[in-house]
C-alpha cells in the first residue's frame, strides 16, 4: 500500500503528546490535595504493576489531605510503600484499609525544584512534537522522490506542518507558564 500523507493523524499525534505532558502535570505536587497527584503512582499488586486507580479509590477529604481507600486488604503495605517510595515526598498514614495523605506545605527549594521537573516535562513534549513534525517531513519527501507530489504540493504541506507544530508548541510553553506560576503559589 502506498504511503500517504495525512496532516491530521501528524495533528493527532501532536495532540497526544499534550496530553501526555497534561498527565505529568497533574503529577506534580503544587502544595494542594488533587486527587490527580497520585496518577503516576504504581503498585505492585499480584505480581504486576498496576495504576494506583485500579487498586484503590482515591479522594481529597480538605485542601490538605488525601485518602485512598484500598479495595483489597492485602495490597494496603504493597500500595503504601508505593506512595513513600514515589518521588512526591509523601508519607501515608495507615489506617486499616484506608491510606490517609497529609500534603505538607512546600519550601521555597522544593518549588523550585518542582519547576525545573516541569521544565523538564514540557522540553520532552516539544521534543516529541518536533519528532513528529520531522516524521511527517520525511514523508513529504519520499512522496516528492516517488513523485506522488509535486515540489509546490510539498513547500506548502511542509508549511502546515511547521503551523500545526508551532500551535502545539505555543500551547506547551502556555501549559508550563500556568503551571509554573501554579507551582509558585503559597
Amino acid at each position: 500500500m502506498p504511503e500517504t500523507f495525512d496532516l491530521k493523524a501528524l495533528e493527532k499525534r501532536m495532540d497526544g503528546a499534550l496530553a501526555s505532558l497534561k498527565t505529568d502535570f497533574s503529577g506534580l505536587r503544587t502544595g494542594r490535595a488533587s486527587i490527580h497527584l497520585l496518577d503516576t503512582i504504581h503498585v505492585m499488586a499480584y505480581g504486576a504493576s498496576t495504576p494506583l486507580n485500579q487498586v484503590a479509590s482515591v479522594s481529597a477529604v480538605d485542601a490538605r489531605m488525601l485518602s485512598v481507600s484500598v479495595w483489597d486488604k492485602s495490597l494496603v503495605g504493597a500500595t503504601d510503600r508505593a506512595i513513600r517510595e514515589a518521588p512526591l515526598g509523601l508519607n501515608p498514614i495507615t489506617d486499616g484499609q484506608t491510606l490517609r495523605i497529609p500534603i505538607p506545605p512546600l519550601s521555597e527549594e522544593r518549588r523550585r525544584d518542582l519547576q525545573k521537573l516541569a521544565g523538564t516535562f514540557a522540553e520532552n513534549a516539544r521534543v516529541a512534537v518536533r519528532n513528529i513534525r520531522r516524521d511527517g517531513n520525511d514523508l513529504l519527501k519520499r512522496l516528492e522522490k516517488a513523485g506522488e507530489l509535486s515540489e509546490d504540493q510539498v513547500k506548502g504541506r511542509t508549511n502546515d506542518v511547521q503551523k500545526i507544530t508551532d500551535k502545539h508548541v505555543a500551547s506547551i510553553d502556555d501549559l508550563l507558564k500556568h503551571k509554573a506560576e501554579e507551582i509558585m503559589q503559597v
